[in-house]
């Protein structure tokens, strides 16, 4: 008896795939809208936070966060974009949240949202090695 035919989640898999594209590609949606409606302040930040270049850095997050976010969601082209995702969320991870370089008040928080990123990263390389599911634009 194979027991692991027990977790391949069956009729349920195209809804879960969903719901997982969703769910690693939200925090994004929730953070990418206000990075885009206030794009000023959002290069300002960037220039703060020492990222090169604070437009295109800008520019990067917005459209990262805002229109492929939602293609993920879509699931089209699903595994590039991921694969292109991991990157940005690793890059997010050493410009943003650099607690190596940090006064000890702000460690601990910046540590979190480092792994944090670490973590989101690996959702995606996930996300980019079994595909979008059958709920899919890809799979039309």
């Amino acid at each position: 008896m194979n027991a692991l035919r027990y977790f391949d989640f069956g009729a349920s898999r195209p809804l879960l795939l969903l719901v997982a594209r969703i769910g690693v590609v939200a925090l994004f949606l929730i953070f990418g809208i206000p990075k885009m409606t206030g794009f000023s302040g959002t290069v300002e930040y960037m220039a703060s936070v020492g990222a090169p270049m604070p437009a295109l850095a800008a520019a990067i997050a917005v459209i990262m966060e805002v229109p492929v976010a939602i293609l993920i969601i879509l699931g089209f082209f699903t595994r590039p974009l991921a694969v292109i995702f991991i990157f940005y969320t690793l890059g997010t991870a050493v410009i943003g949240h650099h607690y190596w370089n940090m006064a000890a008040a702000d460690v601990p928080a910046n540590m979190i949202n480092f792994y944090k990123n670490i973590s989101i990263a690996a959702a995606f390389l996930l996300l980019a090695i079994v595909g979008p599911g059958a709920w899919s634009l890809d799979r039309r």
